[in-house]
């Protein structure tokens, strides 16, 4: 995920625990692609009140939106969230591990499951993911976009420690994940939660993840697209180390909203659950009041 590769390449540069909550009744399901790749999704909810779309990060399950699925199912949502291809319970091909392609396969599974006017929300690598969605088909058929604590476009600093990060996977892929998973968090999380979050990146197979990781450095610069959501609600959601990107935002979104979480870690929305719930609940009121 650009975010994740973002805080190695800082680290290589400058070397209330979680429980798991009662899981609601999930519809699982899988859609095939174009070029027959099955893309798990979970789905729940009757969408009264909107769609929410969920995408995940580099090699990580949809099951980390657990706290998003519960809370917006049970506020009359209808909640999709989608293990990427390679990712999850979803297929493991070795071809079409490119922004790209991944962004067409968000569009395959929101047509055929005949959802109308969501909200998509992108964490990390899927931030870029998304504007690829955007750049490709526009954002008509979207109510918003929410962005959460990715990068539009890639620092110069990147680029030099990306190999070795890549490197390091492949020669200890189970205490690379396990190293990996524990950086996203700035709250201590149970042992229980710890584990089935590992099980779950180790699911994709390194090759598959040194792929997607090469793809996502296809376009240093991804701000571009941003200006094809200026009729779009966009709301953009970081922690402190992403304030870089806050500004080429703004310079592209003006009207864009941003909520900056001082205290939590990259997957944010596990550290502090109650207050993105929230902050999430009003953007999707606000995006059906402006649709009036």
């Amino acid at each position: 995920m650009r975010r994740a590769f973002l805080s190695a390449a800082l680290i290589a540069l400058c070397i209330g625990c979680t429980q798991l909550p009662a899981q609601t009744e999930l519809d699982k399901k899988f859609v095939t692609t174009s070029d027959g790749v099955r893309i798990h999704v979970m789905d729940s909810g009757k969408g009264q009140a909107g769609t929410l779309v969920f995408i995940p990060g580099w090699t990580v399950p949809a099951e980390i939106w657990r706290p998003q699925i519960e809370y917006f199912t049970k506020a009359g949502y209808r909640v999709i969230a989608i293990d990427p291809r390679s990712q999850g319970d979803s297929d493991k091909p070795t071809e079409g591990h490119y922004p790209e392609r991944r962004a067409r396969d968000y569009k395959e599974v929101v047509e055929n499951l005949k959802v109308n006017q969501p909200v998509i929300v992108g964490w990390s690598m899927a931030v870029g993911e998304l504007l690829e969605y955007v750049d490709q088909f526009g954002a008509d058929g979207l109510k918003g976009v929410v962005l959460v604590d990715g990068t539009v476009a890639l620092p110069p600093a990147f680029m030099p420690v990306f190999g070795k990060f890549l490197k390091q996977m492949q020669v200890d892929r189970k205490g690379f994940t396990d190293q990996f998973v524990r950086s996203w968090f700035a709250r201590p999380q149970s042992p229980r939660y710890y584990s089935m979050m590992i099980d779950g990146v180790m699911k994709t197979p390194t090759n598959s993840a040194v792929a997607l990781g090469a793809g996502a450095m296809g376009k240093m610069d991804l701000s571009p697209a941003l200006t094809k959501l200026s009729n779009t609600p966009v709301l953009y959601v970081c922690t402190p180390q992403m304030k870089d990107q806050v500004t080429i935002v703004k310079g592209k979104l003006p009207n864009a909203r941003v909520e900056i979480f001082e205290k939590a870690g990259h997957a944010l929305f596990v550290d502090e659950p109650a207050r993105f719930n929230v902050l999430l609940e009003g953007f999707m009121k606000s995006t059906q009041l402006s649709a009036k």
